[in-house]
């Protein structure tokens, strides 16, 4: 079922910073004194952090004051940064923000009335309060992730690797949820590089690396571990279906052919699949999956193995 959304870009870029009040307009004497309290406070507190989420939170909770909604969503493309506060309704009222020409992300308000004109218009005053302090936020998330980023395929690196696999082993044995992961090596990959060139070469690997995340779920995440070989961590995830999700990796690698010199070039991949026993380290998990692709290589490549 489709419901009704009213949406509207605002670009923060003109005159429009006046109408929202951060330049007091003629008839700024009748603007309700509630509403203007709420606004300082507002401004006032989400200078107090980087963090996107607890300035989305901190918003969500103020403007609910003034203008009641069931939920919010927030949505960054450049930053992956997507989310959702409270519960979902049926009337949508949806903003693109904009700032010197820079996307801003995407604002969505939710209820189950249709929002008024007056009430939309207190919303985008309110927005205004959000725009400069996200701007920070972004910028600051968007700086942390290049720490944490592989710079060439945009995959996550050895370091966010690490962090992934503690935080997700720990979530995994307290909570006695399955974890997977999966090592995953582009087959012939010298042979590309010599025949082709070091700069086909990386095209290539930054193709798999596309491929790869725009196949996984939003809870799974792509690291390249080194060279040609990526892991892929899944969460909640044991040793069958993770399975399943290699095989469907593999197949899909066969039809990414890719085009060099006119022509497309075929690729295959191997995969080593194990999941997490109950003590087990980090380490040893990723040991068992080297140690399962290495048996798939052995074996002729273009295939998957479990580890036992």
């Amino acid at each position: 079922m489709s419901f009704p959304t009213r949406t509207n870009a605002i670009d923060f870029d003109s005159a429009k910073l006046q109408r929202l009040g951060f330049v007091p307009p003629l008839n700024a004497a009748n603007e309700p004194v509630d509403v203007e309290e709420l606004r300082r406070q507002l401004g006032l507190q989400l200078q107090t952090s980087l963090e996107a989420e607890k300035i989305l939170g901190l918003f969500f909770r103020s403007v609910q004051r003034l203008v009641p909604f069931s939920a919010l969503q927030f949505k960054h493309k450049k930053t992956d940064l997507r989310l959702e506060l409270g519960t979902r309704a049926r009337h949508r009222a949806s903003y693109d923000m904009s700032l010197q020409g820079e996307h801003m992300g995407e604002v969505l308000f939710q209820r189950d009335e249709r929002f008024t004109d007056d009430e939309l218009s207190q919303l985008e005053s309110f927005l205004a309060c959000l725009l400069h302090p996200m701007r920070n936020a972004l910028m600051y998330r968007a700086a942390m992730l290049s720490a944490l980023r592989d710079p060439l395929t945009g995959a996550g690196n050895r370091v966010a690797m690490d962090q992934t696999l503690a935080r997700e082993a720990e979530i995994a044995r307290r909570e006695k949820r399955p974890l997977s992961v999966l090592m995953l090596d582009i087959d012939h990959f010298k042979g590309i590089n010599d025949t082709y060139g070091h700069a086909t070469g990386d095209q290539v690997l930054r193709a798999v690396a596309n491929d790869l995340k725009a196949r996984m779920r939003n809870i799974d995440q792509v690291f390249r571990f080194g060279g040609e070989e990526f892991l892929i961590v899944l969460s909640n995830t044991g040793r069958e279906p993770a399975a399943l999700v290699g095989e469907r990796l593999r197949y899909a690698a066969l039809q990414l052919n890719y085009p060099v010199e006119g022509n497309p070039l075929a690729l295959t991949v191997s995969i080593g699949c194990s999941t997490l026993l109950p003590g087990e380290s980090t380490d040893s998990l990723i040991c068992r999956a080297d140690a399962a692709l290495y048996v798939a290589k052995r074996q002729g490549r273009n295939r998957l193995e479990v580890a036992c």
